[in-house]
C-alpha cells in the first residue's frame, strides 16, 4: 500500500474506560484534501479462540448468553489474553475455564483482525486434538457457559443455517479448514 493512503493522527483522547476495552477519539487528517475528521477506536487486548476436538472428532463448544444481542450463542471457547500472557497459553486457559477440558497438543491456525475499522486488536485462532475432560469449569462473575459436544462434520451446516453466527468463531473454523485443507 502506498503511504499517500495513510491518515495522519493529529490528536487523540480517551473517551471511555469500559473495563475490557477503552474508547479513543482521534482527530485525523485526510490525505486527499487535508481536511480533519473525528474517528473512534475501540482499544482492546488481543483475544483467542480454540477449536477443541475430542478423540471422537467432536468439537467441544459452549452456549453462552451474549448481552449485545440478548441471546444465547453457540461458540468455541475463547477470551481475552491477559497482560504478559502468551496467546497459546491463554487459549488453553480459556478452554479449561469455560469447559473443563484440557488440551496438550495445540496447533496455531493464524490470526485475524476482528474489525479493523474501529478496533486495534488481534484474535489468535488455535485448534487442539484429543482434548479430555479434566475438571469442572471455573466461571468468573461475568460469565456462565454450557458445554456441548458437536460432531465436526456438522459445523459447516450449522454455520450455513445460522446456528453459529459469531464471526470470530466462523473465522476460526475457516482458519481450521484452510489448515486441514478440507474446506467443507
Amino acid at each position: 500500500m502506498s503511504d499517500d493512503q495513510s491518515w495522519e493522527r493529529l490528536r487523540s483522547e480517551q473517551m471511555a474506560d469500559c473495563r475490557v476495552f477503552t474508547v479513543r477519539q482521534d482527530i485525523s487528517r485526510n490525505p486527499r484534501d487535508g481536511s480533519e475528521h473525528k474517528f473512534y477506536c475501540i482499544e482492546a487486548t488481543d483475544w483467542v479462540n480454540l477449536i477443541p476436538l475430542t478423540a471422537n472428532n467432536e468439537v467441544v463448544m459452549i452456549e453462552q448468553y451474549r448481552h449485545g444481542i440478548e441471546q444465547v450463542t453457540l461458540e468455541i471457547p475463547g477470551g481475552m489474553v491477559d497482560a504478559g500472557e502468551d496467546p497459546k497459553t491463554a487459549a488453553v486457559r480459556e478452554l479449561l475455564e469455560e469447559t473443563g477440558y484440557a488440551a496438550e497438543d495445540v496447533i496455531e491456525l493464524g490470526r485475524t483482525r476482528p474489525n479493523p475499522a474501529i478496533q486495534n486488536n488481534w484474535v489468535y485462532h488455535y485448534a487442539a486434538r484429543e482434548v479430555k475432560f479434566a475438571a469442572e469449569p471455573q466461571f468468573d462473575g461475568n460469565e456462565h457457559t454450557v458445554t456441548k459436544l458437536v460432531p465436526l462434520s456438522d459445523i459447516g451446516h450449522l454455520i450455513g443455517e445460522g446456528a453459529i453466527t459469531h464471526s470470530l468463531v466462523v473465522a476460526g473454523f475457516c482458519r481450521f479448514w484452510l489448515h486441514e485443507k478440507s474446506v467443507p
